[in-house]
């Protein structure tokens, strides 16, 4: 043994350095908080967005529009897929039920039929709500549209 491998025990020597502990310690008086202003003051802290007093993105950018919170809205489904549904399965009326069973909604949606496609069979559709369109398809083939 000499001077050259000389160390210290473990766990005698602490890495961490404490911060504002006197001008001994060679890191007290502004403790790496700089001088001055608010960041080197205690309880400081800075507000999600802020920009460093410019105006922030979130007050620059321009809102406009409207959404209506007492809006309704409906799950739409095309009088092709009930056609394909009723061929499908064999059926002559057709309500929310069956379309939940047929896995095409859940049971916490609300239906509305739109009139895209084609019926060839006669139905009995029952729904939340139609399109002009889908009562004129459903009746023109004979069937009933009747609202919930």
């Amino acid at each position: 043994m000499n001077l050259s491998n000389l160390k210290p025990a473990a766990g005698s020597v602490k890495t961490r350095k404490r911060i504002g502990r006197g001008p001994g310690s060679g890191l007290g008086g502004t403790s790496t908080r700089g001088h001055k202003g608010a960041k080197s003051r205690s309880g400081y802290s800075r507000k999600r967005g802020f920009e460093g007093g410019q105006m922030p993105l979130q007050r620059r950018v321009p809102k406009f529009g409207f959404k209506n919170f007492n809006r309704v809205e409906y799950k739409a489904i095309n009088v092709s897929t009930l056609q394909e549904l009723a061929d499908k399965l064999n059926l002559d009326t057709i309500t929310f039920d069956t379309l939940v069973e047929a896995g095409l909604l859940s049971a916490n949606h609300l239906v509305k039929v739109l009139g895209n496609g084609e019926l060839t069979k006669k139905l009995d559709v029952t729904a939340h709500a139609f399109s002009a369109s889908a009562i004129k398809a459903i009746e023109a083939v004979g069937g009933t549209a009747t609202k919930l």
